[in-house]
């Protein structure tokens, strides 16, 4: 009977560990499937590179696709990288466009939809113009921007910027529309003012639908910077894609687009953690 007590007063500090080894099995396992994904159409690419049933000009293999990752990486190769600029500069202009487009966006978006979400009137009248633009696609207002602002960095920034607050706007009115209004009666009742109310309540409470729109806005961002980078963006990585393309070196093209694509899941990566860190409750309840 003793030894029984004793197995019994073992098992619950057991449990936890075993609880926290299950999360991480997971997690090792989406790694391992991810990573074999991977590397299981790379092979494929090989083998139809290999097998030559197109040239080379329409689909180059891994090889040469990773020969032009280490040359236009490599400014020391007489050339400084791709055409007087290196992957990495390449990569940073692009960044930086977006980075400016995404944030005047999501600012905009967050003030508007705040406001929409907040005085009804707001959202009957402003609704329908946010609507249009979000379905109006980047090219569509880039020549506009084009003659009212020249073609240097504003166009592209103002691209970005218009492509990017829609989605933010209408996800954050939507969110806050959404609030359980007990919280903020409950808050209204312990003598909060309307601006506390909004501080402490509203936005923690639509956190996490605002910050799954501005996922949808950096992503928009982020896919809009080539056609951004078609007027005078002859600098960016979109630039680099346009310019090979120009002379058919498909290899550089194929380049281009995976280092998008991979940042462009970095980000959206980092705002997903942020997201966690923010509305640690989703999920929860």
């Amino acid at each position: 009977m003793p030894q029984a007590l004793a197995d019994v007063s073992r098992r619950p500090p057991d449990a936890p560990r075993t609880a926290a080894r299950a999360p991480r099995a997971i997690i090792g396992r989406t790694v391992f499937v991810r990573l074999a994904a991977v590397v299981v159409l790379l092979g494929l690419w090989q083998l139809l590179a290999i097998a030559e049933l197109w040239p080379p000009v329409i689909l180059p293999g891994p090889g040469q696709v990773w020969a032009q990752l280490l040359n236009t990486s490599d400014a020391a190769n007489g050339q400084g990288g791709y055409a007087g600029s290196t992957l990495l500069e390449r990569l940073g202009v692009s960044l930086r466009r977006v980075g400016y487009g995404s944030a005047y966006g999501v600012l905009i978006g967050v003030a508007l939809g705040l406001v929409m979400g907040l005085v009804p009137l707001v959202r009957t009248v402003t609704e329908p113009a946010v609507t249009f633009l979000r379905a109006l696609p980047p090219l569509a207002y880039l020549s506009l921007l084009v003659i009212w602002f020249g073609i240097d960095e504003e166009p592209k920034v103002y691209l970005l910027m218009i492509a990017a607050f829609p989605p933010v706007a209408v996800a954050t009115a939507t969110a806050v529309t959404g609030v359980n209004r007990q919280y903020v009666e409950a808050a209204q009742a312990l003598g909060a003012s309307r601006g506390h109310v909004i501080a402490s309540v509203i936005l923690p409470a639509s956190a996490p639908e605002i910050i799954t729109g501005v996922r949808l806005a950096v992503g928009i961002a982020y896919s809009s910077v080539v056609a951004a980078e078609t007027v005078n963006g002859a600098d960016g990585i979109g630039g680099m894609v346009l310019n090979a393309q120009r002379y058919n070196q498909t290899s550089v093209v194929i380049l281009g687009l995976f280092v998008i694509g991979v940042t462009g899941l970095l980000i959206d990566s980092a705002l997903v953690a942020a997201q966690r860190v923010l509305s640690p409750w989703r999920g929860l309840v």
